[in-house]
């Protein structure tokens, strides 16, 4: 397979591999995309599984029209943080059980960025950021905001072409709205992915405020195409090879309890279904990073368990 032109943006030691950061040019998206990638230290030596990681909605909360204005402090140190792939190799501390387990850990950025379209940057939720792992089909989004092949096809396509990784052994995970990626891209694509996990991710996305939003947006008000992206629908009709999942929910959760992420349903669908799901509800937490970097490992070794069979 050709190699396609990378450029390096960073690269620190970590647990005894290399955190590294690339930019490329994008053909689905047609800009320029961030992805990070951890190589573990078996990578020197062999080919290893391939995980991968789509994160979260814009590190934002709504707020009422009728609320004071905010003003924030931060200190940004080298990229700072937003929601990018800056969020889940700094904050999660992932990378000592992917170093134990020999996984290759990909994290892409969440969005299309500069891409000029009038009203991109408007909302936290929608635009820059919110790419919603979706094929937009309506204009003016459908030319840039392709999330969905850039995930599945051309993001693995150029991994597997200058990494050292087995094409045969990926897997995929998520958090809230990367959670709703990680699922529909294991559910669209049977035997694609040896496993699948997820922490609070938006399950029923045509029920929920956020899915509402996004899917009218960028693919238009005809409510059953939005069904193709939505986890619990497409649960209803699988009938691929069975897929393991494991999905993590904090019980405090303001966006569990405002009805955005909508677990229940999803479960009741693969209950009728006989898809294997283990699903745990977590005692006192919320929907942050300090709730992934609690639970992280256990799902390292949920993928590693599949993937180093």
């Amino acid at each position: 397979m050709r190699r396609m032109a990378l450029k390096q943006i960073s690269s620190s030691r970590c647990f005894g591999g290399l955190q590294k950061v690339f930019e490329h040019s994008s053909v689905e998206l047609k800009c320029k995309m961030k992805f990070a990638v951890y190589l573990p230290p078996q990578a020197e030596s062999a080919k290893c599984p391939a995980l991968y990681w789509l994160s979260v909605l814009p590190c934002s909360s709504p707020r009422s029209p009728s609320s004071p204005p905010l003003i924030f402090l931060i200190r940004l140190d080298t990229d700072g943080l937003t929601c990018t792939e800056q969020n889940f190799i700094t904050k999660s501390g992932y990378q000592q059980a992917a170093s134990e387990h020999g996984l290759v850990v990909i994290a892409p950025d969440t969005s299309p960025r500069g891409c000029n379209i009038k009203g991109e940057d408007d909302s936290w939720d929608f635009g820059t950021g919110a790419g919603f792992y979706v094929n937009a089909t309506e204009d003016p989004w459908k030319t840039n905001y392709r999330m969905y092949s850039y995930v599945t096809e051309e993001l693995p396509q150029l991994i597997n072409a200058n990494f050292p990784v087995d094409p045969q052994r990926m897997s995929i995970f998520g958090h809230s709205m990367g959670g709703h990626g990680a699922l529909i891209c294991a559910l669209k694509n049977p035997g694609k992915y040896k496993s699948v996990s997820a922490f609070a991710p938006i399950c029923n996305p045509v029920l929920c405020p956020w899915g509402k939003k996004v899917f009218n947006g960028y693919l238009g008000p005809d409510e059953s195409k939005w069904k193709a992206y939505d986890a619990t629908c497409l649960v209803k009709s699988y009938s691929g090879s069975q897929i393991d999942i494991l999905i993590d929910q904090g019980k405090d959760d303001e966006f569990l309890s405002n009805g955005q992420l909508l677990p229940d349903n999803f479960i009741v669908a693969c209950t009728e279904k006989k898809i294997p799901v283990v699903f745990r509800l977590q005692e006192g937490y919320d929907h942050s990073y300090y709730f992934i970097a609690t639970f992280i490992t256990d799902h390292i070794k949920h993928h590693a368990k599949y993937l180093n069979a």
